[in-house]
C-alpha cells in the first residue's frame, strides 16, 4: 500500500481565523481530525459527541450529547453559542457503520444508523440555523461517504443514510442561500476506529487500499482538509456541492 503524501508542511495557520465552529462526531476519527486542524487554523471549536471529547485544540471547549436527541442537541448548541459568542459554521462527522446484509440487519440497527447519521445531522443542522444566520456567512459541511455514491454490498443501511445526507445538504443548500452555504463530503475508507473495527490490517492493506485509484486508504487529516476549505472564506462561491475525497473509489 502506498504511504500518504506528507502534508505536515501545508498552511493551515489564519484560515479559519476569527469563525467559531461546532464539530460532533469530535472524540475520535475524522471529527477529532476536523476539531484539531480547526483549531490550528484559528477557528475557536466547540467539539460534541456522545461522551465528552478530552482531546481538545486550544480554547476549545467539549460537549456531551448524543445527536439523535433534539433536547440535548440544543442544549448543547446554546452552550457552544454562550461560550464561543456565536457559531460561524457546522461540521457534522458523527456517523456510525453497519455491515449486516439487507436481509439479515434488524429493524432497530436500521433506524440506529439512520438515526446518527441522518437524522442526527439533520437536528444538529437546524438546531444551528439561527446562529447561523445572525452570523452571516454561515456554513455547513455535512459527512456523507463514497458508500453514498457508490455502494457495496452488506452496506445497505449505512449507503442508505449517507445517500440521504447528500440529498438533505442540497435541499438545505437551496433553502438556507445566501446566508448559509451547505457541502457535502464524501470520504471513502480513511483510518479510524470505525474503519480499523471492520477490517485486519491485512484486510485494509491487501484488500480495500487496491480498490482506490492512489493505492491506499485515507488519512483523516486529509479528510479534514476538505472540510477546512469548505468552512473557509476559501470557498465563498461554493453550495450544494458533493466532494468525493476517496484516492478516486468513486469512479475508479
Amino acid at each position: 500500500m502506498h504511504t500518504p503524501v506528507d502534508i505536515s508542511a501545508v498552511q493551515v495557520a489564519g484560515r479559519l481565523a476569527g469563525r467559531r465552529i461546532l464539530v460532533t462526531g469530535a472524540a475520535s476519527g475524522i471529527g477529532q481530525a476536523v476539531a484539531t486542524l480547526f483549531g490550528a487554523a484559528g477557528a475557536r471549536v466547540a467539539a460534541l459527541d456522545r461522551q465528552r471529547p478530552t482531546a481538545l485544540p486550544a480554547d476549545a471547549i467539549g460537549l456531551e450529547a448524543d445527536v439523535t436527541d433534539e433536547a440535548a442537541v440544543e442544549c448543547a448548541v446554546a452552550e457552544a453559542c454562550a461560550a464561543l459568542g456565536g457559531i460561524d459554521g457546522v461540521v457534522n462527522a458523527a456517523g456510525i457503520a453497519n455491515t449486516d446484509w439487507a436481509d439479515q440487519v434488524s429493524l432497530a440497527d436500521w433506524r440506529r444508523v439512520l438515526d446518527v447519521n441522518l437524522t442526527g445531522s439533520f437536528i444538529v443542522c437546524r438546531a444551528c440555523l439561527p446562529h447561523l444566520r445572525d452570523a452571516g456567512g454561515g456554513t455547513i459541511v455535512n459527512f456523507a461517504s463514497g458508500q453514498g455514491l457508490s455502494p457495496f454490498k452488506q452496506r445497505s443501511a449505512y449507503a442508505a443514510s449517507k445517500a440521504g445526507v447528500i440529498s438533505m445538504s442540497r435541499s438545505l443548500a437551496m433553502e438556507w442561500a445566501p446566508l448559509v452555504r451547505v457541502n457535502t463530503v464524501c470520504p471513502g475508507a480513511v483510518d479510524t476506529p470505525m474503519v480499523r473495527g471492520g477490517y485486519s490490517p491485512e484486510a485494509l492493506r491487501e484488500q480495500v487500499g487496491p480498490r482506490y485509484a492512489l493505492g491506499r486508504i485515507g488519512e483523516p487529516h486529509e479528510i479534514a482538509l476538505a472540510a477546512l476549505y469548505l468552512s473557509s472564506a476559501e470557498s465563498s462561491f461554493v453550495t450544494g456541492i458533493v466532494l468525493a475525497v476517496d484516492g478516486g473509489r468513486s469512479y475508479h
